[in-house]
């Protein structure tokens, strides 16, 4: 893998030296202050999980500021710049039942009244090269932030953008920390290394291509591929094809809940999911299968590997990512704006997983039942459209899911009805 890393950075350090046949970015430079931007996103979050079977709820309410300021670049063939990403939170209430990655808790369980964390990072860019180090958010499929909850997941390290080659974007870089959304140490994971690297490839407005790799060390190397197209169709109407897959080999130190083997050191799994979307005017609908194989799930988010690196179409409450894991899915979607309330959407899904193979505790490599999940999800969003508060937006999302009785608790979420309300209000400070 060490082979492959080199490979990915030599590519990328290469490109970086191609004579573009298109204006850079750090030629369009203004200046350090000239370019600078900040902002402040206001959210308030409440999350609350009814679990079933006896198994304790978690409900989450809380407030917080995340802010984001960066500089400009400076003029010349190389631009520096810095910036800073954090957020300050507070509680609503008591929250005797936190738990569910919203609000830190203390080691006897209890919530923070307020916390807060963060850091700065600097950039350097040549021609249409960007290097940033320092705390980020992550939206790499293979080592994605979790932006799920009340606050992101963050990472602190080196990555590298490169779009000399037209129609290309090469990325390669290293984390040394991560930070759960719920975690007020900057390394709460003890991460030690993940190395990253990638390539998409846009050929045309109609197809993009990607490719993405992650090694955590000691931990996991995981693969991401994904391709999607759009093709035009009469009256406005399109149609959307998509694929995109992992496959993941786990370390002997990795952490996973659903393998079917007791030999730690060959744990692999792998995962793709093909959908197929129909969208007109104000309308859309979405079909989608996923699967699973090997021995054991899609166990992803244990291992300092990202909360949200799960690009597939069927995640929502569950990740429908069991162990040999099949689930289907079909999709609505509706744009409110012909019945007089534009900025209203609403989303509507249902999905159906089978054969998920539940091993024996005691004996991994027995199987002692086939199971099967079904979720039916709801959400609402409203984003206000002009005036002082545009771009404000509130967000209700309903979840229903049940599962099979062995399916409850330890390998998969579990019988639960869950509420997450989401008011965000952005402020632009300059």
């Amino acid at each position: 893998m060490l082979k492959a890393q080199k490979i990915a950075l030599a590519v990328l350090i290469h490109a970086a030296f191609i004579s573009s046949t298109y204006a850079s970015e750090q030629s369009e430079a203004k200046g350090f202050v000239e370019d600078a931007e900040g902002s402040v996103l206001f959210r308030t979050g409440y999350l609350t999980r009814d679990k079933k079977h006896g198994r304790a709820d978690t409900s989450s309410f809380a407030q917080t500021a995340m802010v984001k300021m960066e500089s400009g670049f400076t003029p010349g063939l190389v631009g520096v710049g810095v910036g800073l990403i954090g957020d300050a939170s507070f509680k609503i209430g008591e929250n005797a039942h936190a738990g569910n990655g919203m609000i830190p808790q203390h080691p006897d369980g209890s919530a923070y009244d307020h916390w807060a964390r963060g850091g700065g990072f600097v950039k350097a860019r040549i021609s249409n090269t960007t290097a940033v180090y320092g705390t980020q958010v992550s939206s790499l499929p293979v080592l994605a932030s979790n932006t799920a909850r009340l606050v992101p997941e963050y990472f602190t390290g080196l990555l590298v953008t490169s779009n000399e080659i037209d129609k290309v974007t090469l990325t390669a870089g290293k984390f040394t920390e991560n930070q759960y959304s719920s975690q007020i140490k900057s390394d709460g994971n003890e991460l030690d290394n993940a190395y990253v690297w990638g390539v998409s490839y846009k050929p045309s407005e109609q197809l993009s291509t990607a490719y993405y790799g992650t090694d955590v060390e000691d931990k996991l190397v995981r693969h991401y591929a994904n391709v999607n197209y759009t093709h035009g169709l009469k009256n406005d109407a399109s149609l959307n094809l998509d694929f995109s897959g992992y496959h993941t080999e786990f370390e002997k130190n990795a952490a996973t809940a659903s393998q079917t083997t007791n030999d730690l050191s060959d744990r692999q799994n792998s995962i793709f999911a093909v959908s197929a979307g129909y969208n007109k005017d104000v309308h859309g609908v979405m079909l989608a299968y996923q699967q699973n194989s090997g021995n054991t799930g899609y166990d992803y988010g244990y291992n300092a590997d990202g909360v949200q690196s799960i690009y597939l179409p069927n995640s929502y409450l569950s990740d429908f990512i069991g162990n040999d894991e099949k689930s289907l899915q079909l999709q609505y979607n509706l744009n409110f704006k012909h019945f007089g309330l534009a900025g209203l959407n609403w989303t509507t899904a249902f999905v159906y997983g089978w054969d998920i193979k539940i091993a024996d505790e005691l004996d991994r490599s027995k199987i002692i039942d086939t199971a099967e999940e079904h979720e039916f999800f709801n959400q609402i969003k409203y984003t206000v459209q002009t005036g002082a508060l545009k771009d404000a937006s509130l967000r209700l999302r309903h979840s229903y899911l049940r599962a099979s009785d062995t399916y409850q608790g330890n390998n998969g979420i579990g019988d639960t009805n869950e509420w997450r309300i989401w008011l965000d209000i952005p402020v632009k400070l300059f």
